[in-house]
């Protein structure tokens, strides 16, 4: 991610099926398929993949592949992901979906703000982090101090922070995370604890931001950037290279 700040200045009971041993009292011969005086099975093979019915005039079984039963189904320490359409393979997929964010001219009086998504997907690992490295916004040999603690805007400080919600000080923006509308969309993603309180900004190279405590279907999240500068602020164009890691946890 790339990011330009300017100062003039950017987831049954078989029905018994013993076949009732089936005692002839002749040679058994080979039918077309299995059957006793009570139960009859009218395909050549019986299991999960057989979408068939098999019935008598009082019983009746229905198999088939799983695919009735997809989903994902947890609680506090486990999960599942069942069915047929599901696969073991684990997966992870990561897409920055704001390339730039661009803080226009910075004031001394007024706070500066701006926003980039990405969005994480994380399938049969037990959940992933998000971590943010880089250098806060510099030119030349002065770089706009960084906010190592949790603090409220204050124009004309030097300050450089984000967070993951959404915020109504020093002005309305960013937004929280969307793990989806619906139960089936499957979103687990959390913002991390010093990224997740509205109007407080912060920025610690290496930490996490953002976390999924098990396999998560996909999970949008913004990234609200706080700029301010004093007056003591060398005037020139501020540049600085936002990189996200995303490691799955197994």
């Amino acid at each position: 991610m790339f990011y330009t700040m300017r100062r003039n200045i950017r987831v049954r009971q078989l029905l018994g099926l013993l076949l009732m041993a089936a005692v002839f009292a002749t040679p058994v011969a080979a039918t077309d398929f299995p059957a006793s005086t009570n139960y009859r099975f009218d395909e050549t093979s019986i299991g999960t993949t057989n979408n068939l019915e098999s019935s008598s005039a009082n019983f009746r079984d229905q198999s088939g592949a799983g695919d009735t039963a997809v989903g994902n189904s947890s609680s506090t320490n486990f999960q599942t992901q069942a069915g047929s359409d599901t696969s073991h393979a684990p997966n992870l997929t990561f897409t920055v979906n704001t390339s730039g964010a661009n803080f226009g001219t910075f004031s001394p009086t007024a706070a500066s703000t701006a926003t980039a998504t990405f969005s994480v997907i994380n399938y049969t690992s037990y959940g992933y982090v998000v971590q943010i490295v880089g250098n806060p916004p510099s030119y030349g040999s002065n770089q706009i101090d960084a906010m190592s603690t949790s603090a409220t805007s204050q124009p004309g400080t030097e300050q450089f922070g984000i967070n993951l919600v959404a915020n109504t000080s020093p002005v309305s923006f960013g937004a929280n995370l969307n793990n989806g509308t619906s139960p089936n969309d499957f979103g687990y993603g959390q913002v991390a604890t010093n990224y997740a309180v509205p109007n407080q900004f912060r920025y610690v190279p290496g930490e996490t931001i953002a976390l999924a405590p098990k396999s998560s279907g996909r999970t949008d999240y913004t990234i609200s950037y706080l700029v301010n500068v004093s007056t003591l602020t060398p005037g020139g164009v501020y540049n600085s290279d936002q990189t996200l890691i995303v490691t799955g946890t197994y």
